[in-house]
């Protein structure tokens, strides 16, 4: 389970998807998050589905391995489908038992916010996965930098959510290895009941978070060593310079954007 978690890791490559400016990315992961909620009706979702499939294959990503990343939010996903379709409301009753209520609009509704999450969890992969930390870091400062105008610490913010990114797949290494030694001692994550497993859980906490904190005061040393002091008078050594590409993929977006919208409009 803790190999199939895909958030912070990087792959390095020369596709066009790992070209295009970390701005752009940025910007268009928040167009497409907002495309993702417009979509009202399955042809929306076909259509989100074969722009995924087209970045996916354009950025040179397994399929196979990005449907990993869906892996461990898998009962995440389940409780959201089954909590919409027992609780959200329809005239059309296919099932009625007691309290339990089950209408074909609930079910719609449910297999909408599943598909919902399903495609922001895969595009918000897409980016962490084609894009270095240090460019994230850069295009998200970049981007925010308006807000240093009142006073905004975007440099430190910035920092600190790229520093948690980075920090993902190291934990949860860390994590299989107390895992691993832990059972060669006897202990057992496997068998039980879902309490059972969970209770199991609660001794890797500690050494996990002892841990955690030595490398957080190791990363600490290791900047203040090296003279850093946040963002003022700071150099760059990759300066970002928006490409062709960039521009090609924003049209590509807001061609997707204006047509779902004229497409429900004349619905």
């Amino acid at each position: 389970m803790l190999g199939d978690i895909t958030l912070g890791q990087f792959f390095p490559g020369d596709s066009p998807v790992h070209r295009v400016d970390p701005r752009m990315k940025l910007l268009l992961t928040a167009l497409y998050i907002c495309l993702t909620f417009l979509v009202k009706d399955f042809i929306g979702y076909g259509l989100l589905l074969a722009l995924l499939l087209f970045c996916t294959l354009l950025s040179g990503l397994k399929l196979k391995f990005m449907l990993r990343s869906l892996k461990p939010i898998l009962m995440i996903i389940l409780f959201t489908f089954f909590l919409n379709m027992f609780f959200a409301k329809g005239d059309r009753v296919l099932f009625a038992w007691r309290f339990i209520v089950i209408t074909e609009e609930s079910l719609y509704f449910a297999a909408f916010m599943a598909l919902r999450l399903v495609f922001l969890i895969l595009g918000t992969s897409l980016l962490t996965l084609t894009t270095s930390p240090i460019a994230l870091t850069d295009g998200l400062e970049r981007v925010l930098k308006p807000l240093k105008l009142v006073r905004f610490p975007v440099h430190e913010l910035s920092m600190m959510m790229t520093i948690a990114l980075r920090f993902i797949p190291t934990l949860l290494e860390e994590t299989d290895k107390i895992m691993k030694a832990q059972a060669a001692r006897g202990a057992d994550f496997d068998t039980g009941n879902l309490l059972q497993r969970a209770k199991a859980m609660v001794p890797l906490l500690v050494p996990l978070f002892i841990s955690a904190f030595r490398r957080a005061d190791e990363l600490a040393i290791a900047m203040e060593a090296r003279c850093y002091r946040g963002g003022e008078g700071r150099t760059r050594m990759k300066i970002l310079r928006l490409q062709a590409v960039d521009y090609l993929a924003l049209l590509l977006f807001l061609a997707l954007l204006a047509a779902e919208l004229l497409r429900q409009r004349l619905l």
